[in-house]
């Protein structure tokens, strides 16, 4: 075996210093979720870091040598605040605990590294001690490059601070014209110590008058003496840089008179004011949004789901693999546990795009392969020797969420989100990125069919739609404890008191109802009939008209208050284990019933006049949008209610939110189309691929997006309310559809499985909290006759299922 000294000045050119805007992988391995606590080899050439089974891999693809293997140990605490007990902290963490008494606990495991540079294929060592008694050029490249790789901020850390929320910051309104003494403090570039107490951490400097005083105080007593919030009381000097902050990049600025975080577009003169280089500061103390990250994935360790006071029983084993929570991400962690467990989902031969199916493949193999389900150690046990307490070591999914959250407005970021939402919006991103071959949202993909039957002239219109969830609503009227409903208020006043032994009172709703909501015909008040040409009443009945493999089912808990604020109703609905959807099945047109003509509805304006665009309430349309609604369904809202105001717009938006075309843009009466594409443009790509998957030729895609606007949901909706034209369809600009290029017939419709309409209950979403913007997700999965909770990290054995307390609830098809 050659000189190691030799070995490593042939390789030294290969060994880079990273530089500002590399991307240094060393939290976690880029092919699976092995990290530096199992030990992480990163290379010294392009920084991606490789667990210990495929660094070898990478070297032979890539003939790169050198690598940096980085151990982390977890230091042994000598008093764990958290002893195990499962008790939450007295007092909830608030956010930054910014302007409120208390704050919030910022203690961290810590960890102890261990770093030496391994040469392949003969993995020979080379620890910084050795670097000592090699040539000069080989010590300085190889220790800069270390410790280059060790100060560097990981790719999965940058993303967290990138996709960490709060909000975003506002320029302060002090920022432009701040005052500033001319008084001669000047403060050194480190070193410094509250004026007040004598503290050296979590120090700040009052860009006023440069006075440095420690920050607030957090709630167990650490953190500071709030004297920088007394001088600003006792002097009304409003913005404080944290000083251990400040980099070239920027620091953290707070405004005690705005009380928020701000930005100071003029911070480098406010700094160098008081003889502070803003440019040769370098990071010391972690910033406010670090520290935000830091207590929210703490806050995950505090909350042990129990059921009944019930002791769980912690499982390991392949397909029973603990997710940890990102900050919340418990939404996603309990929408991909349960996805993992549908076949169609687990199969790798699924064609994607590369990179979504990369990481969906590496997600799946760290779920179900049973590699990171071991027991975590328990904190305070040194040799590892504890007893599991069901937590586990689990799987980190950075790159998978920042992936699926790339460009959403929610999802890229580190708020709450509805997991109902998150699995429309991960199916969607299936369909968009399958292009051939096997589509595992088939597995929920099925067809409702609407029926309208006209009641002046019992003449009827079918169409068809697709979509992937049953939404049930929740009929309060119907509660079967009407007696004990007049107590709810009262035992909700005095949980609030912090009554402990004030009794849950919860509306209990039968599933039956919900399902004849659904099923009972809907009366429309003002339809218009082709039939008698004018507007009269019709009733709409929705069946099934196939039925997928798998159904998910929502219970619409969240709703509005009188006040619009989102609220969640707190029901309890004795949903089934089994159920027969059989008696659901859409028959299609009847034996002597006639079908309404084709006939469209008179124009509102005469043609010769010019039609001009609303003029809406702006203000309105700004309520709206701040509510989250879509811009577009917020503009038709004030338009087709006159500009009445905001309650009868919020009414409009209520009562049409299921409409296919909610979000579409606004096309105004004697238009033939809105904004966008015209019958002569062209048409996304993307768009037509998405359809395509679908099942439909690429001619029949491209008239479905061109009579629509290039709208791709209207499209789906148009192209299902006109199969019977497809068929028939000719061929447009010359283009070949896939089904003919094969020498057979286009699909007349989309591509969804059908069966029998009996089905089983295997898995359920269960949500805790007020409404989807906060709170806490588990979900519940049967396994083997055996019902598994899933929080997080925490995989046990479940006793008593809350299956009337769930979200969404997932059915399996069963054979007959």
């Amino acid at each position: 075996m050659a000189d190691v000294g030799e070995v490593l000045m042939s390789v030294l050119s290969t060994i880079r210093v990273p530089k500002p805007g590399d991307r240094v992988h060393k939290d976690e391995c880029a092919l699976s979720f092995s990290s530096p606590v199992r030990g992480l080899y990163v290379c010294m050439n392009s920084f991606l870091g490789f667990g210990s089974q495929y660094v070898d891999r990478h070297h032979a693809r890539t003939g790169q040598r050198a690598y940096l293997h980085i151990t982390r140990t977890r230091k042994t605490k000598e008093e764990d605040i958290n002893t195990g007990s499962g008790h939450p902290p007295k007092k909830k963490p608030t956010r930054l605990a910014i302007g409120i008494e208390g704050g919030f606990d910022v203690e961290q495991e810590q960890y102890e590294e261990d770093i030496k540079v391994v040469i392949l294929p003969d993995r020979q060592e080379v620890t910084s001690e050795d670097l000592t008694t090699m040539p000069d050029v080989v010590k300085e490249r190889v220790s800069l490059s270390m410790a280059g790789i060790m100060a560097a901020d990981s790719v999965s850390h940058t993303l967290q601070v990138q996709q960490w929320d709060g909000e975003v910051r506002q320029e302060s309104r002090h920022a432009a014209d701040l005052k500033q003494l001319d008084n001669g403090v000047k403060i050194p570039p480190s070193g410094w110590r509250c004026d007040v107490c004598d503290l050296q951490e979590n120090i700040w400097m009052n860009l006023t008058d440069g006075k440095v005083l420690c920050g607030r105080r957090y709630f167990d007593g650490t953190g500071g003496n709030n004297h920088a919030l007394l001088h600003f009381q006792q002097t009304g000097y409003p913005l404080a840089v944290k000083l251990g902050t400040i980099t070239p990049g920027g620091a953290d600025v707070y405004s005690y008179d705005e009380d928020d975080m701000v930005l100071d577009s003029k911070l480098p003169e406010h700094l160098a004011h008081f003889g502070i280089n803003m440019m040769t500061m370098e990071k010391t103390e972690r910033t406010m949004t670090e520290l935000e990250i830091a207590v929210n994935q703490r806050v995950g360790e505090w909350e042990v789901i129990q059921e009944s006071g019930t002791t769980l029983r912690p499982l390991f084993g392949p397909g029973l693999t603990g997710m940890k929570n990102l900050g919340n991400s418990c939404y996603l962690n309990s929408v991909m546990q349960v996805l993992f467990t549908v076949p169609d989902f687990q199969s790798k031969c699924v064609v994607m795009s590369a990179l979504f199916v990369y990481h969906r493949a590496k997600l799946g193999y760290g779920l179900l392969s049973g590699e990171y389900c071991k027991p975590a150690p328990d904190p305070g046990d040194e040799n590892d020797a504890s007893e599991p307490r069901g937590d586990q070591i689990g799987i980190a999914p950075q790159m998978f969420k920042a992936l699926v959250g790339r460009g959403h407005p929610e999802f890229s970021t580190n708020r709450q989100q509805d997991a109902q939402e998150f699995l429309l919006h991960f199916i969607n991103m299936v369909e968009r990125n399958c292009r051939s071959g096997a589509n595992p949202s088939e597995a929920f993909r099925f067809l409702v069919e609407e029926r309208i039957v006209c009641q002046e002239s019992q003449k009827a219109k079918y169409t068809q739609r697709v979509d992937y969830m049953v939404q049930l609503p929740v009929p309060m009227d119907q509660a079967t404890n009407t007696d004990q409903l007049c107590y709810l208020q009262e035992a909700e006043r005095r949980r609030e008191e912090g009554d402990s032994a004030a009794p849950t009172v919860r509306a209990q709703i039968p599933f039956t109802a919900c399902m004849a909501a659904l099923s009972e015909p809907e009366i429309l008040t003002d339809f218009w009939s082709s039939a008698v040409q004018a507007k009269t009443t019709a009733t709409k009945t929705t069946r099934f008209a196939s039925f997928p493999d798998h159904l998910v089912i929502q219970i619409k808990k969240f709703t509005f208050g009188l006040d619009w604020v989102p609220k969640k109703l707190d029901v309890s609905i004795d949903v089934p284990d089994t159920l027969d959807l059989s008696g659901l099945r859409a028959t299609g047109q009847q034996p002597g019933e006639e079908l309404l003509p084709e006939v469209a509805p008179p124009s509102l304006v005469t043609p010769d006049v010019e039609v001009k665009a609303p003029v809406l309430d702006d203000s309105t349309v700004s309520q709206l949008c701040e509510m989250g609604f879509p811009l577009e369904a917020c503009k038709k809202a004030v338009y087709y209610t006159g500009n009445t105001g905001i309650d009868a717009a919020m009414n409009w938006i209520m009562g049409h939110m299921d409409d296919p075309d909610f979000s579409a843009p606004l096309v105004l009466p004697g238009c033939s189309s809105g904004p966008g594409t015209t019958p002569t443009e062209s048409v996304s790509e993307e768009h037509l691929a998405t359809i395509v998957s679908m099942g439909f030729s690429r001619d029949q895609a491209t008239k479905a997006l061109r009579a629509t606007s290039n709208v791709l949901d209207r499209a789906v909706d148009w192209i299902f309310s006109h199969l019977d034209d497809l068929e028939s369809m000719d061929v447009s600009e010359g283009g070949r559809s896939a089904a003919e290029s094969e020498g057979r017939d286009p699909p007349p419709g989309p591509r969804v499985r059908d069966g029998p309409g009996k089905y089983e209950l295997f898995a359920f979403v269960s949500h805790m909290g007020t409404s989807t913007m906060c709170g806490h997700y588990v979900c519940h999965i049967k396994k083997d006759q055996q019902w598994v909770i899933f929080n997080d990290q925490k995989v046990c054995a479940s006793e008593k299922p809350p299956k009337d307390l769930g979200y969404l609830y997932f059915y399996r098809r069963v054979a007959e």
